[in-house]
């Protein structure tokens, strides 16, 4: 205490403007910004924190109970969640070329809440009581009480920890390259020269094996800007993964991750188990759950602002509750909105371990991942918040030949999936078109006949409100360059995140309708059906009043998708709200082969008369 009280300092709630897209919301966090001011700390005022000592019985999550007090009671009070807990002028490493001088607190909360949230008495009373959820992120946790919101912090609390910060925690299961190959990648405290990472696995009830696994991190100076370079900044631990191969077709394995530490002990994680992937082109059912721009959400009701991704949980909570007929998860762009302040990426990754641990965990890019000026993303703007990349191509593993160029294909049994990297340019004569007409064209239609075209910006047909005011219902230059590609490989369906909100089309190919049916599909569809499932967790986007003729079913509500292939001639589609699980859009297509052969518009293949 005696070091804090020579620190002066403050913390600023500002409305902060950031260049994001319509209806994407504010970053809770970005309303905090650090300034130069007195630090304040009253004889009467205090905040305790129990229990100081987590995790006890190998928990990597917990509550912590808050009890405070303050002379000057007011509204605006509040508690902010410090982690590292000894936060000082010291730890400062300014942005280079910047002339100011470094803020005396560098960083900002890994998240906050209300001093009256629970304690409806405490402007009254002066004392409140609070309890707040922690994972384990590495390091140990302070909690700061601030009085009338500006620029007072009157108490600081005892430190809280993790009985082991560095253990692993939060693992991302992924789909390797090759189709009996799976990932498994993890989160520690551990470099490669204080342990060796690795994976215990096996069939379940057979022997055991280990794999050994790579390491990732980056510092402060792989950050394109702020907030990820400043004050959003937060060591990220070491990234791990490790490659278990030659896995047999639907085999359930077990698995455990484990570090060897150079004193020859051994810290390891629970026991999980995951079922291998099908062989492709393999007849069994096979459920895909699709969705965009969730986000994450604090258990705790802490870092509620603008409604910024009120429906997070509820979607993670559905699909744990449905993990059993889940068999592949895939999260198309925009993944936690950390957008900068790199301690919600933790948050995120503990929010879906119960069902990245379980199932395939593949993601695609989107602006807030990728997006800063001047660094090769195909749109200028910051909305990553200065990430340019660097934690979603480290965070999870995806099987692109090099993750900085995010598109790649993955099978899943009947299913080619085609995944689109919206924030490098996609069009004609690029080298991700190169990438999207060899994965549509590579597909043994025979053994793989659902074709599934992913990506995040809306490169088909949206009626969300800013592409309407734009006038081409689409993201600028999306469709033209590559719907005669998905025509001309008979991609089935397309789908998108980005608008959030959830939105089917017709079968459709140069804004006109290939099929009037809705709901049932036999044979050709002679063209692809276009799907948002922007729904996820984010802030929800409005239509147009205009209505079009493409657009078969709109719901401005949080949701996901899930494909059913029953075999290689039954697809079941399903639109889910999050609220509820409930199926509230569907529909069935019913083919053969030679349907997928049959000749249409711009996909008839050459003939000859001779015999």
């Amino acid at each position: 205490m005696r070091g804090l009280e020579l620190v002066f300092f403050a913390i600023l709630l500002v409305l902060a403007t950031l260049q994001v897209a319509i209806s994407h919301g504010e970053q809770p966090l970005s309303r905090i910004a650090v300034h130069n001011t007195r630090l304040r700390l009253s004889e009467n005022a205090d905040i305790r924190a129990s229990p100081s000592i987590l995790g006890l019985k190998g928990q990597n999550s917990e509550w912590v109970t808050l009890e405070y007090a303050s002379p000057n009671p007011s509204n605006d009070d509040w508690i902010g969640v410090f982690s590292p807990a000894d936060f000082s002028a010291s730890t400062c490493n300014p942005d280079e070329g910047s002339k100011q001088s470094p803020p005396f607190l560098c960083t900002a909360p890994i998240k906050y809440q209300y001093a009256n949230y629970s304690s409806p008495g405490y402007r009254k009373e002066g004392k409140g009581s609070l309890r707040l959820q922690l994972i384990n992120q590495r390091s140990d946790f302070s909690f700061v009480l601030f009085s009338g919101g500006l620029a007072n912090v009157v108490a600081v609390s005892n430190k809280v920890a993790f009985t082991n910060p560095n253990a692993p925690v939060y693992p991302r299961l992924a789909q390797g390259k090759m189709w009996n190959e799976m990932t498994v990648t993890w989160t520690s405290g551990y470099g490669i020269n204080e342990a060796e990472p690795f994976v215990e696995w096996g069939r379940k009830d057979g022997d055991l094996m280990r794999s050994p696994a790579g390491t990732l991190t980056f510092n402060r100076n792989s950050m394109c800007g702020a907030p990820a370079r400043t004050v959003g900044w937060r060591d990220p631990g070491f990234i791990h993964t490790s490659f278990l191969k030659e896995l047999w077709p639907n085999s359930v394995y077990t698995y455990k991750l484990g570090h060897k530490l150079f004193n020859g002990t051994y810290v390891w994680s629970q026991v999980y188990q995951f079922r291998a992937s099908p062989y492709p082109g393999q007849s069994s059912v096979q459920r895909v759950v699709i969705f965009g721009d969730m986000g994450k959400d604090e258990a705790d009701g802490s870092n509620e602002y603008n409604n910024y991704q009120r429906g997070s949980l509820n979607t993670t909570k559905q699909l744990i509750e449905d993990l059993k007929n889940i068999d592949i998860v895939f999260h198309i762009g925009d993944i936690c909105y950390a957008n900068g302040y790199l301690s919600q990426w933790d948050q995120f990754t503990a929010q879906v371990e119960p069902i990245a641990s379980t199932v395939p965990y593949m993601i695609a890019s989107g602006n807030h991942e990728r997006d800063w000026p001047g660094t090769g993303s195909f749109y200028g703007n910051s909305d990553s918040g200065g990430e340019c990349g660097v934690l979603a191509e480290t965070m999870f593993y995806v099987p692109a030949e090099n993750r900085a160029k995010f598109w790649y294909s993955t099978d899943y049994g009947m299913f080619r999936f085609c995944i689109a990297d919206t924030e490098h340019d996609w069009r004609e004569g690029t080298e991700q078109y190169k990438f999207i007409e060899h994965c549509l064209a590579s597909a043994d239609r025979q053994k793989q006949p659902w074709l599934i075209f992913l990506a995040h910006r809306v490169l088909g047909y949206s009626s969300g409100t800013w592409y309407a005011e734009e006038g081409s219902f689409e993201e600028p230059m999306g469709r033209e360059s590559l719907q005669k590609l998905w025509q001309k490989y008979k991609v089935d369906i397309a789908m998108y995140g980005h608008v959030h909100n959830y939105e089917r089309t017709c079968p459709i190919y140069q804004n006109i309708c290939t099929s009037k049916e809705k709901f049932y599909y036999k044979g050709t569809l002679n063209g692809t059906i276009h799907v948002v499932a922007g729904g996820g967790g984010a802030s929800l986007a409005d239509f147009t009043p205009i209505n079009t003729t493409w657009s078969y079913f709109k719901d401005h509500d949080y949701g996901f998708v899930k494909l059913t292939a029953f075999d290689h001639s039954n697809l079941l589609f399903e639109y889910k709200k999050s609220r509820d699980g409930k199926v509230y859009d569907s529909f069935k297509i019913s083919r053969d082969y030679r349907d997928i052969l049959a000749c249409t518009v711009d996909s008839c293949p050459s003939m000859t008369l001779a015999s």
